[in-house]
């Protein structure tokens, strides 16, 4: 069997199960930003870390959804992204916002 072939066979089932991060029940009301005017008169709950493969990297496609589902995890309504970008979280800190 070709190596190509093989490496497809191999790679695209498992890019395809790790996209699909299911959300927790209320995460999809979590307000991402990057705008810490937005949290000033918030109070913050704790930090999130999107997990890392082995080599440092998050998973782009689940990143925003495992980012959310910490933030409702700690009690939080927003977000704020302190590493990363908003379409693709990394870490940042949640909020619980009145």
């Amino acid at each position: 069997m070709p190596r190509i072939l093989l490496a497809q066979i191999t790679i695209i089932p498992t890019l395809l199960v790790s996209a699909c991060v299911t959300l927790a029940p209320g995460a999809d009301q979590v307000r991402i930003t990057k705008n810490t005017s937005d949290v000033s008169a918030c109070k913050a709950l704790g930090n999130i870390q999107v997990p890392r493969d082995d080599q440092g990297l998050v998973d782009g496609a689940a990143a925003q959804n495992q980012f959310r589902n910490q933030a409702v995890g700690l009690g939080s309504n927003v977000a704020l992204v302190t590493e990363g970008f908003v379409s693709i979280p990394v870490a940042g800190i949640g909020y619980r916002c009145p």
